[in-house]
């Protein structure tokens, strides 16, 4: 039985579909079932609540052979730390109760790197928690995601790429659907062992001036990128109802993107994943910036 945590977002959605058509006993911990296709309700079981609620994961991880752990940040909380590994702690303490054997967790690229990154730096503190289990563990280290930019569509739209690195500061990007094809892997295999970060550069490394120009050429229409200020950003969070220390997180996190956090592991064949931006913005960022003018 494999147990996952979050199915509804942009990274298990596409994981549950993939473990599916592998006829996968899967187990699902969702607040709101009705966000789940119909196709996937009658195929999975369901536990319907928080995965930060202990009683929740005493169901959810009962004879569980494997765990799929993404924690999305609370945007309320009282840091990044709370956020991350304050609500992980009843995961990590099921885990030890029922003993599953594997786990595969979320978390960033930049560890060891000594840099301070709001979001990122929590993250490998919840990676740690779980590495307290004695759990055999996968922790997929990633970089930003080219889904974030779905967010712009309708300003992409308007012509305009939006952001707070240099324009021509080049960083590792990440296609969601990639992320679950690797996640899936390490769940469907029973052989490995021990306890690792896997990191993972996505597709290829991209500037903001890199990415507006392949956007132009996909859409037909000049994209131009323009940098914002990340003190307007935490205003704009806060007035969206985030805390002011989880506002501050996210900038934080940007500047440790600028200090090079996502940059420091060479790029191999084998932890760079197969899809391009281009082949992103044709097939996902194009449709969604149509649909948005509409």
């Amino acid at each position: 039985m494999i147990v996952v945590t979050a199915p509804t977002g942009q990274i298990g959605s596409k994981l549950v579909a993939t473990l599916l058509q592998r006829r996968e006993p899967l187990r699902l911990v969702v607040r709101d079932p009705g966000k789940l296709p119909a196709g996937v309700r009658d195929r999975a079981e369901i536990v319907v609540g928080s995965h930060r609620d202990r009683d929740v994961l005493d169901r959810a991880l009962d004879g569980a052979g494997a765990l799929f752990w993404l924690m999305p940040a609370d945007a309320t909380a009282s840091s990044p730390y709370e956020a991350y590994v304050s609500a992980s702690i009843p995961g990590a303490d099921a885990v030890v109760r029922h003993a599953v054997p594997r786990v595969v967790v979320v978390s960033a690229l930049g560890r060891g790197s000594g840099i301070y990154a709001g979001h990122v730096s929590a993250s490998h503190a919840m990676e740690d928690l779980f590495r307290s289990t004695g759990a055999h563990l996968r922790a997929l280290a990633l970089p930003a995601f080219m889904d974030n930019f779905l967010r712009q569509a309708a300003g992409i739209g308007a012509g305009v790429l939006s952001g707070t690195l240099p324009a021509g500061f080049a960083t590792p990007w990440i296609a969601t659907e990639d992320i679950a094809a690797l996640a899936a892997g390490y769940l469907l295999d029973r052989a490995w062992t021990g306890q690792d970060t896997v990191d993972v550069l996505g597709g290829e490394d991209l500037s903001h001036h890199d990415i507006a120009e392949i956007l132009t050429d996909v859409l037909g229409a000049p994209v131009a990128y323009r940098p914002g200020d990340r003190a307007a950003v935490e205003r704009f969070l806060v007035g969206r109802g985030f805390s002011e220390a989880m506002a501050r997180s996210v900038t934080d996190m940007d500047v440790a993107g600028e200090r090079g956090i996502n940059n420091g592991t060479p790029r191999t064949a084998g932890n760079t994943t197969p899809t391009t931006f281009r082949e992103f913005a044709v097939e996902v960022i194009k449709p969604a910036v149509v649909a948005a003018g509409r």
